[in-house]
């Protein structure tokens, strides 16, 4: 199954770039937006003048974001997973077959 591509346009620390993916237009805005709005604070606080570097600085905030939402995903699987295991026991015989949490 094929994905529809489609060609957003968005401004990013005010230049304009066409996004070409399989994204909703909507979601590649917000992600647009949400990456400006990272340049931005990084460059307001005064210690960044080169765009350059406040990019790469805001991309690594952004992607520090990342990985504490992936971490707090894995907490939450892992939860879930425990609770599951607990629970399981005190189903009836027929229901337990099916309560199954695979990782």
């Amino acid at each position: 199954m094929t994905t529809k591509k489609h060609t957003v346009r968005v401004t990013i620390l005010n230049e304009e770039y066409a996004i070409r993916s399989d994204t909703s237009p909507d979601d590649t805005r917000a992600i647009a937006a949400h990456l400006d709005e990272a340049i931005r604070a990084v460059m307001s606080t005064g210690a960044v003048v080169d765009s350059n570097r406040a990019v790469v600085l805001a991309a690594l905030q952004v992607t520090g974001e990342l990985f504490e939402a992936r971490a707090a995903l894995a907490a939450a699987t892992e939860s879930m997973q425990t609770l599951g295991e607990y629970v399981r026991p005190l189903l009836p015989p027929v229901k337990r077959q099916g309560a199954s949490v695979n990782a």
